[in-house]
């Protein structure tokens, strides 16, 4: 989840929370502020305790936010989220951050739970002229893949770095983006997801003339 500095909190009531595979949450709050696609908002249980960052995973045309976690078994936060239930509270920010969605044509690259603001931006009617590429370890980890395939068909390429099935590429989506000599220089690219692949990506792409101010990373930990 993205790191940021601690933000003001507020109660936010529960909706649904729903388990979309083993250890893998989403979780939907009542929603009380306006935001931009991309951005986050801060989710503690409680006011005195420092909270963690979540994007949100949801449009901007519905009365809720969605967040999608997985459980880090050695964390403090998301053992006890994968807890909550309907009807009961959680403490949130105002949502904030600078990963916004535009409908300017554009590349969305993600690993694993970094698809979450993607969600968002597609839900939010941002989807035209988007490419997303996603990678994973199986082919049962990429959460929402019926949405995108069926939102963005050919422009939505899956990557598995362990197992592969029909319609989802082999290997690294690093190894990919090396492979390819005519890259749009023209497009923002946004990158989502853990450290490693962020830096990475940010590296083939200014290697391959892609001017640096089209490149907006967001990292999760």
């Amino acid at each position: 989840m993205p790191q940021r500095k601690q933000k003001e909190l507020f109660p936010a009531k529960v909706l649904t929370k729903e388990e979309i595979s083993p250890g893998v949450f989403t979780l939907c709050t009542e929603r009380t502020f306006d935001f931009i696609p991309g951005q986050v908002v801060a989710v503690a249980l409680t006011a005195d305790e420092e909270p963690r960052l979540y994007s949100i995973a949801s449009g901007n045309n519905t009365g809720h936010i969605r967040i999608l976690f997985d459980i880090n078994p050695a964390g403090s936060l998301t053992p006890r989220l994968a807890q909550l239930n309907p009807g009961d509270e959680l403490m949130m920010s105002e949502p904030f951050g600078r990963f916004l969605g535009t409908k300017d044509p554009a590349w969305w690259i993600a690993t694993g739970t970094g698809v979450a603001p993607f969600i968002s931006m597609s839900e939010s009617g941002l989807i035209q002229n988007k490419k997303l590429i996603h990678g994973a370890r199986t082919p049962k980890e990429f959460w929402f893949s019926e949405h995108f395939s069926s939102s963005l068909d050919d422009n939505y390429v899956r990557f598995a770095t362990r197992e592969t099935a029909p319609g989802i590429r082999s290997g690294r989506l690093t190894q990919w983006l090396k492979e390819q000599n005519n890259l749009p220089n023209n497009i923002k690219y946004y990158l989502c997801g853990n450290a490693n692949m962020v830096v990475d990506v940010r590296d083939i792409l200014v290697n391959k003339g892609i001017p640096y101010d089209n490149i907006i990373a967001e990292i999760y930990f």
